[in-house]
């Protein structure tokens, strides 16, 4: 199926630019005809004014109006996924509801959580990983211009497993994908067999297991456990065409799939071998496993670390102990 198949079924891909090397790509909103023939925007893209024009222009492309959009469902509570909604609000002249899965809505709420916002709860887990001090002031630095890029909401619209999307010629049925996020959200089409998973699945790279605190600061949501548990649903799903939040659509899910899985495997065996030479925090780990990664990135290489120290310790593999205010890992006896 071709984009101009998709176009045919009322479902069209804008793509718009982001700041983001390691995002894999612009961020696609993807436009979905309405059986009434107004719109339905999965994800809204960034709140940068490059890519709130890049949206309206998209939409032009199509003979469409940003008046014309009746609501937002939003993917996951990233910035580059919800950043233009309020825009997109104030340009239709009215609250359209924009719809986020429950355990996403902190995120894109105002006055809701987030490390932008949380950071002294943030900063003293990454100190129990390991962290340097000055490494986390890199990481706020570049989450305070990260946060810039959007406006967050002041009300949201539930989003839940089985929630339908009547488009014109497709009906999308929403599934609850936690991993990249608790409350990331995919479309199924099961009779035209499209999926749209957002960042859940990505044809080249890897989606990042970030590390989530709940209020009280205690890190109990494990991101990759609760992927790897995604993916194995994802890959039993009737699909023939992935329409994913960054890059063209691709065939094939299940053998992408595979090759994640395999991924996950090796960098798991690479954690295991450099224990093998004694204990170590996360943050040594972190740097053996990424030697060349800019400080500004940790957050994203620590909570990659960390996701797949998780895995290991849910096998008894590995094990953790407070030292001193810091937690280190070791291979657990068997």
């Amino acid at each position: 199926m071709t984009e101009a198949d998709l176009a045919g079924l009322g479902v069209h891909r804008i793509a718009i630019p982001i700041p983001f090397a390691a995002a894999g790509g612009p961020v696609n909103v993807y436009a979905v005809e309405a059986r009434g023939g107004g719109l339905v925007l999965f994800d809204a893209g960034l709140g940068s004014d490059e890519a709130q024009a890049a949206l309206a222009a998209g939409l032009a492309r199509l003979g469409r109006r940003l008046d014309e959009v009746e609501r937002i469902v939003v993917s996951h509570g990233h910035v580059d996924h919800f950043g233009a909604a309020r825009f997109v609000q104030e340009r239709a002249g009215r609250d359209l509801p924009v719809h986020v899965h429950a355990a996403d809505a902190p995120k894109v709420l105002e006055g809701g959580r987030g490390f932008a916002v949380e950071r002294p709860a943030y900063a003293a887990h990454l100190a129990r990983l390991g962290v340097p001090a000055e490494v986390e002031a890199a990481v706020a630095r570049s989450a305070g211009r990260t946060f810039a890029l959007a406006r967050r909401l002041a009300e949201v619209a539930p989003l839940a497993e089985g929630d339908v999307i009547e488009g014109r010629a497709v009906r999308l049925e929403v599934l609850h994908l936690p991993g990249h996020t608790p409350g990331l959200v995919a479309l199924h089409e099961p009779r035209r067999r499209l999926l749209l998973p957002a960042d859940h699945l990505l044809e080249r790279i890897s989606p990042n297991p970030l590390i989530e605190l709940d209020p009280d600061g205690v890190q109990r949501f494990r991101p990759l456990r609760a992927y790897l548990a995604s993916l194995a649903r994802t890959r039993a799903l009737a699909v023939d065409l992935v329409l994913p939040g960054h890059g063209a659509p691709f065939a094939g899910h299940a053998a992408v799939i595979d090759g994640l899985l395999g991924f996950y495997g090796k960098r798991q065996a690479r954690l295991a071998a450099l224990l093998a030479g004694g204990p170590r925090t996360a943050w040594e780990l972190c740097a053996a496993l990424f030697p060349a990664a800019h400080p500004s990135d940790a957050f994203l290489t620590v909570s990659e670390t960390v996701a797949n120290l998780e895995v290991l310790e849910d096998r008894g593999e590995v094990a953790r102990a407070d030292e001193d205010g810091r937690w280190r890992f070791r291979l657990a006896r068997g």
